[in-house]
């Protein structure tokens, strides 16, 4: 399985005061040297934290397999377009909202998802959608024929451990993976995924990436990325481990 740490909040810190630190490209060195397999950071439309400049020196990096996740907003897509990351990742975006909130809304026919879509699979970018883990939106994924599709887990994550409703979650998350796998996707998932609640997803074996950034971050306050990243790292290997 797959981790990809997102340092979005690397860049917050560094936006909170102006200035050059903690840059956002030293924290992925250090994740990739604690086990990170790729990047990831979500460029939105008000910069409120990862800049321009930063996908451009992550994209450009020898050795950092990025993701770039975006809207599917014209001015975005163009400068991915540009930098070609390795893959790029449609998301919903609110200019109010704290972090993402749910999935796309993979309506018939959503004209702007499509042209997203087709402008970033023409510049040889993978593209993946972040969706919630339900059937009918897995089966609209496919209509768009991409080649994979995030599942959101915050309805998981932030539900009460132990819960009847972290378990519905949890089982809506394999069912939604699995039924996607069989429809020859590449799955994988995030959101609010942390140390506590991350072998559980990481357990699923229709999934093979988990995205994971703010609980990586904040752990990395008291411990260093690299070592925080070694340690998710290690809960995901077990939990894979004992699901074989």
């Amino acid at each position: 399985m797959r981790l990809y740490v997102n340092v979005d909040h690397v860049a917050t810190l560094r936006e909170a005061r102006g200035g050059r630190e903690p840059d956002p490209v030293r924290a992925a060195v250090a994740a990739e040297a604690g086990g990170a397999d790729g990047i990831t950071v979500h460029l939105r439309e008000d910069r409120r934290h990862i800049q321009d400049a930063d996908v451009r020196a992550l994209a450009q990096r020898r050795g950092t397999t990025l993701n770039l996740e975006l809207a599917a907003h014209p001015e975005i897509v163009r400068l991915a377009r540009r930098l070609a990351p390795h893959q790029a990742t449609l998301v919903p975006e609110r200019r109010r909202e704290l972090t993402t909130e749910g999935g796309l809304a993979l309506r018939p026919g959503s004209r702007r998802v499509q042209t997203a879509v087709a402008r970033l699979r023409d510049a040889g970018i993978r593209v993946s959608l972040f969706i919630d883990p339900d059937r009918a939106t897995v089966d609209r994924a496919v209509a768009l024929a991409v080649p994979a599709i995030e599942l959101h887990t915050g309805r998981y994550a932030t539900a009460p451990s132990g819960s009847r409703r972290q378990a519905a979650a949890l089982a809506a998350l394999r069912r939604a993976a699995a039924h996607a796998r069989r429809a020859g996707l590449a799955v994988h998932a995030g959101h609010g995924l942390n140390y506590e609640n991350v072998q559980a997803v990481a357990a699923i074996a229709a999934i093979e990436e988990l995205n994971i950034g703010h609980s990586i971050v904040s752990h990395a306050v008291f411990w260093g990325m690299e070592e925080s990243v070694r340690h998710m790292r290690h809960l995901m290997d077990a939990a894979r481990r004992r699901a074989v």
